[in-house]
Formats: structure tokens, sequence, C-alpha cells
């Protein structure tokens, strides 16, 4: 995703309103994501931006659940494209699409960076996509799929910031410094997480609880609906009577993380604790009383 250089955001607020029209460019790069809210369509479609070729993500709330879905697209230019989907796409609710300078995108480079951006949001299973198929790659050339994958990594690094978090698959390598190795233990199973900037990261071979208390189920629906949403799309598979998470998993908070691991409701700073036996609350009570 990103390489980890810093980057400064311009964002220009073109109406006044920080929920409204936003254009949004990062320092030393041809490229500019559009924000807006599907409300505002109509008053906002006749910008010459939307003129342009580009590929753009429409995000709404879930039918079920919390959370959100996602469509992935590409047009060339971009508005009758989204001109359709105003018009029989429901779901959606807000916008981005991202454009470069005139001459610098064709068909072929925004058909790439819509099956690249599909193939990164299905690994990552952290957002249902509304795509039906799965989009072809196209035939580009070395030099030009080059380029395409730097354009791309600089749309995944600004996705974050402008609050959209569907591509993000943390891996946590081996030798990386990701801070103390927490173990969640309970109702027969274990597993092993970081606390990371991104969230908490559940490590794949971690174990979850097959079964959930009744009053997870009456008093936390959104964990019961998370917990089989990711077995749905095989972040969790049966394993003997648990389940086991197939690859590392980023949940937004360490509680959420371990109330998905225990099947119940759960405070993950006193339920993830370290080799010594420490709470995440006393490690991040002694680093603060560090400084």
């Amino acid at each position: 995703m990103s390489n980890g250089a810093p980057f400064t955001l311009h964002i220009f607020v073109a109406n006044g309103d920080p929920d409204g029209l936003r254009l949004v460019e990062r320092s030393n790069w041809i490229g500019k994501a559009i924000m807006f809210p599907r409300a505002l369509y109509p008053q906002v479609r006749g910008r010459p931006e939307f003129q342009q070729i580009g590929v753009y993500l429409l995000l709404g709330p879930r039918e079920e659940g919390d959370g959100e879905t996602m469509y992935i697209g590409e047009g060339d230019p971009v508005r009758p494209r989204l001109e359709d989907h105003y018009a029989k796409k429901d779901f959606w609710t807000r916008a981005v699409f991202f454009i470069a300078g005139p001459g610098h995108l064709n068909k072929a480079d925004v058909q790439y960076l819509e099956a690249q951006l599909v193939n990164k949001a299905r690994a990552a299973k952290r957002t249902p996509l509304d795509n039906g198929n799965k989009p072809s790659e196209p035939t580009i050339s070395e030099r030009d799929r080059a380029a395409m994958d730097v354009f791309l990594d600089n749309i995944l690094g600004m996705l974050p910031v402008l609050g959209i978090h569907a591509f993000e698959q943390t891996s946590l390598k081996a030798g990386e410094s990701q801070g103390a190795v927490l173990t969640c233990q309970g109702r027969g199973v274990t597993a092993t997480g970081v606390d990371t900037p991104k969230g908490f990261v559940v490590q794949g071979g971690s174990f979850c609880s097959k079964d959930e208390t009744p009053s997870l189920r009456d008093h936390f629906p959104s964990i019961s609906e998370l917990r089989a949403d990711i077995l749905k799309s095989g972040v969790l598979v049966l394993d003997g009577d648990k389940f086991r998470f197939t690859q590392d998993y980023t949940f937004s908070s360490p509680s959420l993380a371990s109330a998905v691991v225990l099947g119940r409701s759960s405070n993950g700073r006193t339920d993830w604790k370290d080799a010594s036996g420490r709470t995440l609350k006393e490690i991040q009570e002694t680093q603060a009383a560090s400084y």
C-alpha cells in the first residue's frame, strides 16, 4: 500500500461545507480526488472534473449490520457512469473518484486500477462489495503497469485519510517492531494479536469461540453480525469445535477483537495480556507514566 513516506494533502472545500464537495490533491502527484455526498450530485455533476476519465468508489450503509457496502467502477468519462448509478443504485450515500491531468490516464489505465482495487478490497475482506463480477485486467505495457502501480499506491495511501479503510490489510511481518504480542484466552480458545496504529490485529492461526453467549446476541448484535460476516468472507473457518483465523485481521479496537474471539462482551484492555500476564491497560499505563 503506502511506502510510509510523509506526504501532504490539500483539501479544498468547494462550497464551504466540510461534508459537501471536496477536492483533494496530494503533494507531488498528478492525480486528484473528488468527494461528494449523493444528495449533492445534481448540483455538482456539471463540474469539469466529472467529464474526465477516472476510477470511482460508491459507499453506503449495509442493508444488515454495521459498516458499509462499496462499489468500485471506472468511467470514460466518469459522469455517465455516476448518472446511471444515481438513477439505479440505491445503497450509496457518498462517492469519491480519482482523475489526473489531461492525457495522463486512458481507458486501459482505469480498467487496470478498477481491477486492482477490486482485488485488494476482496483480499482485505473489510467491506462487502456490490460488484457482481470481477473485472478483467486489461493488457497494458510494462511501462504503463509500473506507472499505474504508482498511481494506485497514491490512491491507497490517501483513502484512509479520507475515512475509507476498505483496502487496508495489515500483515504482521516477522521481525517488524509492532509492539508486544498479546494473548486472549477464554471459553476454550486462545488468540494472539498486536495493537497497531491501524487497529488491533488478531494474528492468523488464532482460534475463536464457535459459540456466542445469549447476551452478546441480545445486547451487542453488531458484534454477532460481524462474526457472521467474517465467517462468510473466509477470515474464519471451522476447525473442529472452534473457528480459526485464516489471516491477520484488523479490528477497530482491542475490545471488538476480544469480543469476536470470545463470543461474549469483552473489555479488550483487560482481556489482552502479554507473556508476563500484564494487561493491555497496564502496559499502556506504564508507557504513559514513562513520559
